[in-house]
């Protein structure tokens, strides 16, 4: 943490062009990696990064340098380099008189990461390795991973701000590859959190892997997925990316000001069905897009984006804020490091709570596809559109689910399947704690919703759809 004074001095230095704000992102980045592959251990790194950055405003134009040194010589170059970039109408000189912002939130770390050697995390993965294996010889290649991450930052600017975060991740991670008469089944999981290691007395971790080997095994009797428009049932939790990805990021205010979003110009209007109700949460204990600040000092805050259907809200930043002239963001600012300047992102952010129960939603379908697993994919953000693949599904047959599918793939519009969305599940559920989003820059978050049931939608496959829902 920089001294008050130094940070005073620094933002002095940063408004010396006439710029209208100034401030100082510092950050101080400790994390261990260790990971075994085909029981053998192949990763353990151990790694530290610290740094600021230096941002200026000249109304819209913002300047950005950053530094990986804290000394003062480099703190006051960076200052001069991002107030060089720019020319503003400020000619009275700015007392700044830095007040501590206390949070509210805590996110409360039970066990530290040092409760544990590194021999004993190693171990962890091993035993994890070894129920895998020990599951069924058709489990031929197991990976395990762990990664502990401490990212503590200050923010100081111009106006009088001054806030911390120290932001504590816990992450474990494995994938099996089941094989039988040269076909594959891969399966990958993990779980982790803005948690401490009590992520570990919470979570059974030999449990899961041997729920994944059950579930590759079991994906080997899968039948090619019938192809064609269909009705699909997403699963609770992990299914949330497919609104992440094709609606969540065109309500990102980016987006919104360039005009590149479907839904600009769109608050007040109906955009969802009326039993919709979606959410960015960047407040939940444990999870992993939680904060206490965003990455411009904002406190962080709940945002319903849309309510019974109607759009109520976007994503804020301090950047996109200020150009349309908004009294505040929404405390959706983050960067991936200090070597970047923050941008709108999502924090937590879900379909809320509905009425039926999954088990209607299913018995609701005469032929469709449950999908239980949703691996990668792509979305236009200013179309919506989004192509996503699904690592565990089933077909759907007079209300059951019957056989495993493979190869199954959806495609549709993001804002044309929230209109069609007509059933939604009271069993709401964030994903395991694993999510990573790339906008250019890296962010940790998290997805969910309920069972969905959607209508009509395009289904990949090898096999014709040949019946309707």
């Amino acid at each position: 943490m920089l001294e008050k004074s130094l940070a005073q001095k620094v933002l002095a230095e940063a408004l010396r062009t006439g710029a209208d704000l100034a401030e100082i992102y510092v950050e101080d980045v400790e994390s261990l990696q260790l990971g075994i592959d085909d029981s053998r251990l192949e990763t353990a790194m151990r790694g530290e990064d610290r740094g600021a950055g230096v941002r200026v405003f000249f109304g819209n134009l913002v300047t950005y340098a950053f530094t990986d040194s804290l000394d003062e010589n480099s703190l006051m170059e960076a200052a001069r380099a991002a107030a060089a970039a720019g020319r503003g109408t400020q000619q009275q000189a700015k007392t700044i008189d830095l007040t501590e912002r206390k949070s509210q939130l805590e996110y409360p770390i039970r066990k530290p990461f040092d409760t544990l050697s590194i021999e004993d995390k190693v171990q962890l993965l091993s035993r994890m390795d070894e129920a895998a294996r020990a599951y069924s010889p058709q489990i031929v290649q197991v990976t395990a991973n762990y990664q502990q991450l401490r990212r503590q930052m200050w923010l100081f600017n111009s106006d009088g701000v001054q806030v911390e975060d120290d932001r504590f991740y816990t992450e474990v991670r494995a994938g099996v590859v089941a094989k039988r008469n040269g076909t594959l089944q891969r399966v990958r999981e993990g779980f982790g959190g803005r948690v401490g290691l009590e992520l570990l007395d919470d979570n059974d971790a030999l449990a899961k892997v041997k729920n994944m080997c059950e579930r590759a095994v079991q994906m080997l009797d899968a039948r090619p997925c019938p192809a064609g428009e269909m009705t699909v049932v997403m699963c609770n939790g992990w299914g949330g990316v497919l609104f992440h990805e094709a609606c969540g990021h065109q309500m990102e205010a980016d987006f919104i000001t360039k005009g590149s979003s479907a839904y600009a110009g769109k608050i007040g209007e109906r955009v969802a069905n009326p039993i919709i109700t979606a959410i960015d949460d960047g407040t939940i204990p444990g999870r992993r897009g939680s904060l206490k600040f965003d990455d411009d000092g904002t406190p962080a805050q709940r945002t319903v984006l849309i309510e019974e259907g109607i759009l109520k809200e976007y994503m804020w930043d301090l950047v996109e804020a200020r150009r349309v002239g908004r009294d505040g963001s929404t405390g959706n600012g983050r960067r991936e490091s200090y070597r970047h300047m923050p941008m709108p992102r999502m924090t937590n952010t879900f379909i809320d709570q509905g009425s039926h129960t999954p088990e209607e939603i299913i018995e609701s379908v005469k032929r469709g596809v449950y999908i239980r697993d949703m691996a990668g994919g792509q979305a236009d953000i200013a179309k919506g559109d989004f192509v996503f693949n699904a690592t565990v599904a089933y077909l759907i047959e007079d209300g059951k689910l019957t056989a495993p599918l493979r190869g199954a793939t959806i495609f549709g519009n993001g804002p044309q399947v929230l209109q069609e969305i007509d059933m939604v599940g009271n069993d709401l559920a964030l994903d395991p704690g694993m999510g990573m989003c790339g906008k250019i820059q890296m962010a940790r978050v998290s997805v969910g919703q309920p069972t969905i049931r959607i209508p009509r939608v395009t289904v990949g496959g090898t096999d014709d759809a040949s019946a309707s829902n």
